[in-house]
């Protein structure tokens, strides 16, 4: 299967639902079944893996998703460089529901959660900077391209879920440097920098986390009603940024597993 598409983004179904000429892959990988199954069509003259993490019919919580046969799959097929667009609650009061934000930096919160493609032996890659330096200046220069306001870098704390956060552990995220929160975004940076694969993170702000604003809580109703009212503004700027990605890789990613 190698060699079907170098590029891949890992999102909901509505972001390539509308392309023509989709052709659906079923991988088997070592790690079971992916999500769903891996959808490739062309953008900007390029083939794209599409992949829904949570399924298309969101049946995998975030703690239940695939993430090691997701990742594999799309190595499989030849992806070298992810983008990975996510709904997260924003943890400052300036970041409300349909501010667009390209982190630079990622807290991990979650537990019980696979998070390595080495079981045995001592590999340990580098994860200083989790996010590829060319993907992010991608989807920025996309998001002037569009113009669409976008704020460059911030730190995403990825929780374990499926809940959201007490009030508590909501002020506890801002006071420890973090941006927004979210519950997909770790194992599946490090999975892809342990495969050698340049990751973006793309990230929508649904709503103001529970101890950020307002005397109610973040509700899952809101989430997936902001989300979807974006769609339109998120598909765009995505398209831009896989358009802009370069065909061969200057960045540290491809280099940052040891020898083993």
């Amino acid at each position: 299967m190698t060699g079907q598409a170098e590029l891949a983004v890992i999102g909901g179904s509505g972001l390539y639902a509308l392309l023509e000429d989709a052709k659906e892959h079923q991988i088997d990988t070592p790690y079971g079944p992916t999500s769903d199954p891996v959808t490739i069509a062309g953008v900007a003259g390029r083939p794209v893996a599409f992949l829904p993490r949570h399924g298309r019919d969101h049946r995998h919580p975030p703690h239940r998703i695939p993430y090691r046969a997701n990742l594999w799959a799309l190595r499989e097929l030849g992806v070298t460089q992810i983008l990975a667009p996510c709904a997260v609650g924003g943890l400052r009061p300036d970041l409300g529901p349909g501010s667009f934000v390209v982190p630079d930096q990622l807290i991990d919160r979650t537990y019980g959660r696979i998070q390595t493609f080495y079981d045995s032996g001592a590999v340990h890659v580098s994860f200083a900077d989790p996010y590829c330096p060319t993907g992010r200046a991608a989807a920025l220069a996309a998001a002037a391209e569009q113009d669409l306001p976008v704020t460059d870098g911030g730190t995403m704390v990825v929780i374990e879920g499926p809940r959201f956060s007490t009030r508590a552990e909501s002020r506890w995220h801002a006071s420890i440097g973090g941006t927004l929160v979210n519950m997909t975004g770790h194992p599946e940076a490090v999975l892809a920098r342990e495969l050698a694969m340049c990751y973006t993170a793309v990230a929508l702000v649904t709503d103001l986390d529970a101890g950020v604003a307002g005397e109610r809580g973040v509700t899952q109703e809101e989430v997936f009603r902001v989300f979807g009212q974006n769609i339109e503004r998120m598909r765009p700027l995505l398209f831009a940024a896989l358009a802009a990605l370069p065909s061969e890789r200057a960045c540290p990613c491809p280099d940052a597993v040891p020898a083993h």
